[in-house]
């Protein structure tokens, strides 16, 4: 009698554990496809950041803040504009957060970088990488103005304490 009872409550709690799984398993999902429908909506509606090498497709909105670089790359505020002077972009290199840039240092010199402007024809600019650099954090000089037109992509690196940055020049 008491196997019985010992095996009843073991498959109750079983089935009690398999539901919580369930459920926080549902979460994750749920989490996970708002996100991307919230990107595709984004992808529609901004500026597009595209490198085809390493798979990365990112909607671009203006400032660099926490609930932007959440779901998003953000465009620095007083840096170039979408195809002049020094458009620079900032996304996570992180698991925990947006997992925007985590490939970027894999980026090749000579590969293509592409940023699709927001105007009704998506006008696509292209530039190419000339430079790979790893800075401080209060090295903000590759956000000024050059005298060329250029991308400046900056992300974290994988410890977070220096800024991995990618310089491509508009073809």
């Amino acid at each position: 009698m008491q196997i019985k009872k010992n095996k009843k409550l073991l498959f109750s709690v079983g089935i009690v554990f398999w539901v919580i799984g369930f459920a926080i398993l549902s979460v994750f999902v749920y989490k996970r496809i708002s996100r991307e429908l919230y990107k595709q909506k984004l992808l529609r509606e901004c500026v597009v950041f595209e490198v085809p090498s390493l798979d990365i497709k990112v909607p671009v909105m203006d400032g660099t803040d926490k609930k932007i670089l959440s779901a998003a790359a953000g465009h620095f505020e007083n840096t170039g504009k979408v195809g002049s002077g020094n458009y620079c972009i900032a996304g996570h290199n992180s698991t925990i957060y947006a997992e925007i840039f985590n490939d970027l240092d894999n980026i090749k010199i000579g590969a293509e970088m592409y940023l699709y402007d927001n105007d009704e024809n998506k006008t696509c600019y292209t530039y190419e990488v000339s430079e790979k650099l790893i800075v401080n954090p209060e090295e903000t000089w590759v956000l000024n103005d050059f005298v060329d037109d250029r991308l400046t992509v900056v992300t974290c690196t994988d410890d977070g304490k220096q800024r991995q940055v990618v310089i491509g020049i508009k073809k």
